[in-house]
């Protein structure tokens, strides 16, 4: 099996038919491009992930970025202080200190209490929004997707005014993965929501590896579930799925949103760019409901 296939143009458009409005905010701050890292199933303590957290920094210096989204499994093995604090506290806080803000979503393997860790930037939510810019990104919590929480997120989107429309969560709603696969019952669900609402984004973790996957139905979706933990040879090729797919090393993405465009680049632990490509918002035809 190839390490890194590539079998569409790094160059995705995303089409959706929702109205876009431009988010209400001061001119400056909606001008300013966006940048942000993600990172999944990092939080082991061990080598690699401090070698990610280490590259992370040092792109950062080169083009910083402001904040960081967690897309779950931040914490393995247990939730006293000394796990924050060699789990997540040590690796990162290079950025920490710099002032970069972290906002996590839950995975299966975390304590519902992390949402009260101060640092997680969640609020005490179990799932929770947040704009910056022109883009509002929804943190959802994918292993109790309950009615209350389905009901938040639908008020939620078709209230929102945001030109971008980012939602992250740990399980996959596609995924090439031989270990886990694609969680279908969540995608039955969830992607009828991201399809009225128009949102053009989103990012999972939960499979050890990247993936980029071929847009479905006008949305682009993410597996970033690869920055402490690895599943080697995990990708399935013979899925049709895969645009891009890295399961060699541990990795993390990052993105850049300029105006109506959305740019990114996987990263790998080493510091090898194994992705890279650009989507961009489509607007509505005049007439369009």
């Amino acid at each position: 099996m190839s390490a890194l296939w590539r079998l569409a143009s790094c160059l995705v458009v995303v089409v959706t038919g929702a109205s876009m409005h431009g988010q209400q905010a001061a001119p400056h701050l909606s001008m300013a491009p966006v940048r942000f890292a993600v990172i999944g199933d990092m939080g082991t303590g061990k080598s690699a992930q401090y070698e990610v957290a280490a590259t992370m920094e040092r792109s950062r210096q080169a083009l910083p970025f402001t904040f960081v989204i967690t897309l779950g499994d931040n914490i393995y093995g247990g939730n006293s202080a000394k796990d924050y604090r060699n789990k997540f506290e040590r690796p990162y806080k290079a950025m920490l200190d710099a002032g970069v803000l972290f906002y996590a979503s839950l995975g299966n393997h975390d304590s519902p209490s992390q949402r009260d860790y101060k640092s997680f930037n969640m609020g005490g939510n179990q799932y929770y929004t947040y704009t910056k810019g022109r883009a509002q990104f929804f943190a959802l919590d994918s292993t109790y997707m309950s009615p209350a929480q389905v009901a938040w997120l639908v008020k939620e989107l078709a209230a929102s005014n945001a030109d971008w429309k980012i939602c992250y969560f740990h399980h996959p709603l596609y995924s090439s993965g031989e270990r886990h696969g694609p969680s279908v019952e969540l995608r039955l669900l969830l992607e009828p929501i991201f399809i009225k609402y128009g949102v053009q984004v989103v990012f999972a973790g939960h499979e050890h590896f990247y993936e980029r996957l071929k847009p479905q139905h006008g949305v682009s979706y993410f597996t970033a579930g690869g920055s402490g933990q690895l599943r080697k040879g995990n990708l399935d090729p013979a899925s049709g799925l895969t645009a891009v797919g890295y399961d060699q090393d541990r990795s993390f993405l990052r993105v850049e949103i300029a105006g109506d465009t959305l740019t990114f680049e996987a990263v790998s632990r080493t510091g090898l760019q194994v992705d890279s490509g650009s989507i961009v918002r489509a607007h509505e035809s005049p007439g369009t409901p």
